[in-house]
């Protein structure tokens, strides 16, 4: 048998012509039975010990495919190709191989499947959108699927990630994908992590830098750093940070390169906190999104209830364990007559510039001491740990010590008049699709606030945005920052903190504990402004210190 003619290759899927496909199935569906066939005669002989190893790596082999085609068949855009993938399951089942099935309740834990675009039944517009997507990666991610809730975000999110990823740019493919998971490394996503170490063997990444930091080039372990400081205090990038990293020698970094890097670093950041805001699930072929156990009678095992992930789709539960709809509902009834004062406020008076600076210190001072009651110590594991160095560093170990974080003020740096250029002048284009998917997060609306509509929800917008750079230290002159307090309680001030700032320990009673009478794709719209925000200001303090190095 000629080399490669058991290799499975996914590639014919993605194409939009149905012929394409359909040979790629018909080539998948041989294979496949050709390896159960020889799984099954070789169980069926007398077995020797020396047998055991390759049984079993066979097997491993197999059952990677059929999750993949299990994938395939519940996400994949193309009917043909999720009918055929399960006919090929069905036919392995027949040979008497085990096949897998889902775990869990769809794309996220928090929000009930039946709330989330089923693949197969969206409209024409929203099937070109899923049809790129599958055709760029090669699947329809779980992320993908949770933001669909806003499809004029998601469109400008995906373009930018598959020019991030794949169109020309200063810095090779499989470095790419390494930086992706030592960003999101950095915040123990275990998700994103898996996703692109499969992306970076795809595009012929050494499997040997998998093994640890330490076993990548010296250009990226140099990275490390820079990666740290981003993630948890950007406030204290220096322009000697840029520095280091472009003049060390033959493992220097080009300017355009470590653009190209910072923007990766500052998405895949953010790209975790929205992973976990939104507890999104294993995708199915992925380490946790599949067993191989046939289901139990209760169809959930006892882990999920330990961990709290069992259903309660039709109520929300408060903190106390009792459920109030009058308690919620009045919540958002006080909300909005709040933002009706501020208005009338505003429309009256105007706060003097000394007393504006002063609520904003207080605001960023009392930031630092937002922290959810189960706000303890997580210890990464290796399988993630071993993508970056330092692991004991990050956001809380400033804030105990009672340091002071600096103020940014936008009026002397900000993204439109200065990050933009530079990005775009070291990067082309890739400033204007940032600035674009900024600019949809923040204006994103629907008039809506709950059962409400025809509300400006402006005034809300900017107080969420406003609040995440203030716990970064930026500050905008004309903003009163007296608002915050009046708009934001205390349950969404600390799922807000969490989810930028610490976003492995979000868990599913914060996410159910703010704006309980709110549906999903509102508190969707909330993370996309918490993962644009915190983007928004971690580009701000690197490219202020690039800035810095190159005058």
């Amino acid at each position: 048998m000629a080399e490669g003619e058991n290799e499975v290759r996914w590639d014919g899927l993605c194409s939009r012509d149905s012929t394409t496909r359909e040979t790629a199935l018909e080539t998948i569906r041989q294979i496949i039975l050709r390896k159960t066939e020889c799984l099954r005669s070789v169980k069926e002989t007398t077995y020797r010990p020396s047998d055991e190893l390759s049984n079993a790596v066979s097997l491993d082999e197999l059952n990677k495919l059929l999750a993949h085609l299990l994938m395939l068949s519940k996400r994949c855009p193309f009917k043909d190709v999720r009918e055929k993938s399960e006919f090929i399951l069905k036919s392995v089942q027949e040979l008497g191989i085990r096949i897998p099935r889902p775990l869990g309740h769809g794309p996220s834990r928090f929000i009930p499947e039946k709330e989330i675009l089923q693949v197969g039944s969206e409209d024409t517009q929203m099937h070109a959108l899923f049809a790129d997507s599958f055709a760029a990666l090669g699947r329809l991610d779980n992320i993908t699927l949770v933001m669909v809730f806003h499809p004029q975000y998601l469109e400008s999110f995906l373009k930018t990630q598959h020019y991030l990823l794949q169109m020309d740019g200063p810095l090779p493919l499989h470095h790419r994908h390494y930086i992706g998971i030592m960003a999101a490394a950095r915040h123990q996503c275990s998700y994103l992590v898996n996703l692109h170490v499969n992306d970076f063997l795809h595009v012929g990444g050494d499997p040997k830098w998998l093994n640890g930091l330490e076993n990548a080039p010296q250009k990226l372990q140099n990275l490390g750093e820079l990666n740290k400081v981003l993630a948890h205090r950007p406030w204290l990038i220096t322009k000697e940070h840029i520095e280091r990293l472009l003049k060390a020698e033959e493992h220097s970094w080009s300017l355009a390169e470590l653009v190209h890097a910072v923007v990766l670093l500052t998405h895949y950041h953010s790209l975790a906190s929205f992973t976990f805001g939104c507890g999104i699930s294993p995708e199915i072929h992925c380490d946790g999104g599949h067993t191989f156990r046939p289901p139990s009678v209760s169809n959930y095992c006892i882990c999920d209830i330990t961990n709290g992930n069992h259903n309660v789709d039709e109520m929300q539960v408060n903190s106390a364990g009792n459920i109030s709809v009058s308690d919620s509902f009045f919540e958002v009834e006080a909300l909005m007559e709040k933002m009706r004062q501020l208005q009338e406020c505003r429309d009256e008076e105007e706060a003097s510039q000394e007393e504006m600076a002063s609520r904003f210190e207080m605001e960023k001072r009392e930031s630092m001491f937002v922290f959810s009651s189960d706000d303890d110590e997580a210890t990464p594991a290796r399988d993630v740990s071993r993508h970056f160095e330092d692991t004991s560093y990050g956001y809380k170990d400033f804030s105990r010590h009672g340091m002071h974080v600096p103020t940014f003020r936008v009026q002397d740096y900000c993204w439109e008049d200065h990050g933009y250029s530079l990005v775009n002048r070291l990067y082309p284009d890739v400033g204007q699709l940032i600035d674009e998917k900024f600019h949809i997060a923040y204006n994103l609306t629907y008039n809506t606030m709950a059962m409400h509509k025809d509300v400006d929800t402006s005034m809300l917008r900017r107080a969420i945005w406003n609040y995440i750079h203030c716990m970064f230290g930026i500050r905008y002159d004309d903003y009163d920052y007296g608002e915050i307090n009046q708009l934001l309680d205390r349950s969404f001030k600390v799922y807000i903190k969490t989810v930028v700032c610490t976003p492995e320990k979000v868990t599913k009673r914060m996410y159910d504990s703010f704006w309980r009478q709110f549906k999903h794709s509102e508190k969707v719209h909330v993370n996309l402004l918490l993962i644009e925000a915190r983007m928004q200001a971690e580009l701000l303090y690197a490219l202020r210190a690039i800035t810095r190095y190159m005058t």
